[in-house]
């Protein structure tokens, strides 16, 4: 996946108006507040993100999303490739809405969102759009809502 591919997944249902505070989970090689346990990958993402889009500000953090972290309250935050790692996703998604500001879309894989969303309390559960992969059939993205 590349750029155009995020930004096709996410872009019709999460608005991101200037001055937006986001984080991206597992980012590998994603976008503004990386977390991620690999330092290497983190250092390339910060790299490219100031060759590409120079006015946006890149925080990386070498942490596990499993554990604490100390982040600013979240306009929204993106998750790909990670989150099916982990067995107990129930308590992983629970704090991850936690770093949310209420009211803010909440996006995750569809296949096992749905169940997770409700059991951490978010409501209005819809999927955005998908595109193919090589490792699964399609990658989902979704969206749900913290209530305030």
């Amino acid at each position: 996946m590349d750029h155009t591919d995020h930004v096709r997944l996410l872009r019709d249902g999460l608005p991101t108006p200037p001055g937006s505070q986001w984080a991206d989970f597992g980012c590998g090689a994603g976008t503004i507040h990386g977390v991620d346990r690999d330092a290497d990958a983190l250092a390339q993402n910060t790299r490219r993100m100031a060759e590409r889009f120079p006015a946006v500000t890149f925080v990386p953090h070498t942490a596990d999303f499993t554990h604490p972290l100390d982040l600013p309250p979240l306009d929204g935050l993106v998750m790909a490739n990670a989150l099916h790692f982990h067995r107990e996703q129930e308590p992983i998604v629970a704090r991850l809405v936690g770093y949310l500001q209420p009211g803010v879309p909440y996006p995750v894989g569809f296949a096992a969102w749905q169940a997770l969303a409700q059991s951490a309390g978010l409501t209005g559960v819809r999927q955005l759009a998908t595109r193919p992969s090589r490792a699964t059939r399609a990658i989902y993205s979704a969206a749900a809502v913290r209530g305030g």
